[in-house]
């Protein structure tokens, strides 16, 4: 013989029967019962759908040294050079970042920090763009990590970007 289960609402409801409020406090209202759940709509049956081939995966950097890594992430490292995306149209980010990105290889510098903005919310385009035109760009496998900067340099407005060394 199975016992039937009783909800957590109505274990705590009969555990406080007997307790008497405060005086100069008033018991709080009994909160109403939630709705109950719609009904399900009747399950069809529905043709086996073909497997669709896996997205591509973005690619990988490879991983930094423990030291680097922490470095990068608290904001240690020396900044080789900065860029100011704010008030940029995306066309005009774009260009300029890759334009800057390509000018920074040339002149062998390994920490780069763009700042984007936060965007409205936290969500702008730039910052959620900035990173796909990175590594989808011309200099792509000359990047070696993107991550977000420490508070001092911008926080999540901002990014590092962390040049391979040309060997």
């Amino acid at each position: 013989m199975r016992r039937a289960i009783v909800p957590d609402a109505h274990l705590f409801e009969a555990s406080l029967r007997d307790v008497q409020p405060l005086k100069g406090r008033k018991r709080r209202a009994k909160p109403a019962e939630p709705p109950a759940p719609a009904p399900s709509p009747p399950e069809r049956k529905t043709p086996v759908a073909r497997a669709l081939p896996k997205p591509a995966a973005k690619p990988q950097a490879p991983q930094l040294d423990g030291s680097t890594e922490r470095k990068l992430t608290r904001g240690l490292l020396a900044i080789d050079a900065t860029l100011d995306l704010h008030g940029m149209t995306q066309a005009q980010a774009h260009a300029a970042l890759d334009r800057f990105v390509g000018r920074q290889i040339g002149t062998a510098a390994r920490v780069l920090l763009i700042v984007t903005g936060k965007g409205k919310g936290g969500e702008g385009a730039l910052k959620r763009l900035m990173p796909e035109w990175l590594l989808a760009g011309p200099h792509a496998s000359r990047i070696l990590k993107i991550a977000s900067a420490a508070r001092n340099h911008g926080g999540g407005g901002a990014f590092y970007v962390l040049l391979r060394r040309k060997r």
